[in-house]
């Protein structure tokens, strides 16, 4: 018996599929499936039901592929306690991060993080809200960014940063002369947003929520754009196209040279997010956690540090 041989018969069980349990693992069909055969001979019982389609576990293969699990995870946490000493962070450091905050934070802290510890391998991966606390909980992840509040017991966050949020507006937008938007404001108007599943998305549509309260129903846009990437929603603005709303990290280069778009704030209080680093595992690599989250805070801008005149949106 093989952790290999386990790792196989445990993707089989999620994909429920030998090809494309093979596939995931790295290893022809035929490989796989000898290995498990070889397992199944070993401990003298069946697995998995080949005659059903999808392939399913038989009432003694899920127990063994329970327990094939838990030793795949201990086998991993041996790994992790190995690689960790007192003086030197080293081993792999898996980080699932969701889009809105990817593409903008990660540049900020990477370079110094790599220069100061050379020995962690870092393994970034883009998730929805929602994967990367799947993910945390099945310890598939090291640690994840996010941006909305956690009610899982076994996950722990640390808050890093209360992030505004900025309205992005064409150049001929009716809201343009106005020195700073109101909650109201974006009742009056069509905004681009992202897809259903992005907790930007969500925090977006309930401050447009919060504006009704006033009086002004949430306006729905003539034209649709399912976008999951803030990048293209701010393309269609700058081809005069309305308006977004964007995390201050997306603009926070912006230099005024784009001729198309203007970015303009909120009034007080400003309207932000909590972005918070979440783990799991707490006991074994809480110094490399850490490391990563003085990484993080050190390297945000000074605008980012405060939470004064700010309300947020989760």
């Amino acid at each position: 018996m093989t952790l290999t041989q386990l790792s196989y018969i445990v993707a089989v069980d999620k994909y429920r599929h030998f090809a494309t349990a093979a596939e995931k693992s790295y290893v022809t069909q035929p490989t796989l499936s000898m290995q498990i055969h070889k397992l199944e001979d070993e401990l003298g019982v069946t697995i998995f039901d080949r005659s059903k389609s999808p392939v399913i576990p038989t009432e003694i293969g899920e127990k063994i592929i329970e327990q094939a699990k838990s030793i795949l995870k201990g086998s991993k946490e041996l790994t992790d306690i190995a690689n960790f000493t007192e003086n030197e962070l080293k081993g792999v450091f898996k980080v699932g991060i969701i889009p809105t905050i990817a593409p903008y934070l990660v540049p900020l802290f990477l370079r110094s993080f790599v220069k100061q510890y050379p020995n962690v391998q870092l393994i970034f991966e883009e998730l929805l809200t929602e994967e990367v606390l799947e993910k945390l909980g099945n310890d598939q992840l090291d640690a994840g960014i996010i941006a909305t509040p956690v009610e899982q017991s076994f996950i722990y966050t640390d808050d890093l940063f209360v992030e505004p949020f900025l309205g992005y507006l064409s150049n001929s937008h009716p809201l343009i002369e106005k020195a700073k938007l109101t909650v109201e404001d974006l009742n009056q108007t069509n905004i681009w947003l992202l897809n259903e599943g992005h907790c930007f998305r969500d925090q977006a549509v309930k401050l447009c929520r919060d504006g009704e309260k006033h009086g002004k129903k949430y306006k729905k846009a003539a034209i649709e754009f399912k976008s999951g990437n803030l990048e293209t929603l701010k393309k269609l603005v700058e081809q005069n196209f309305g308006m977004t709303l964007l995390p201050w990290t997306a603009v926070s280069e912006f230099d005024g040279s784009c001729s198309s778009a203007i970015i303009k704030e909120f009034e007080d209080p400003v309207p932000s997010r909590k972005v918070r680093l979440a783990y799991g595992r707490k006991h074994l690599k809480q110094t490399i956690i850490s490391a990563f989250k003085d990484a993080i805070c050190s390297s945000i801008p000074k605008e980012l540090k405060t939470t004064e005149k700010r309300v947020l949106i989760e």
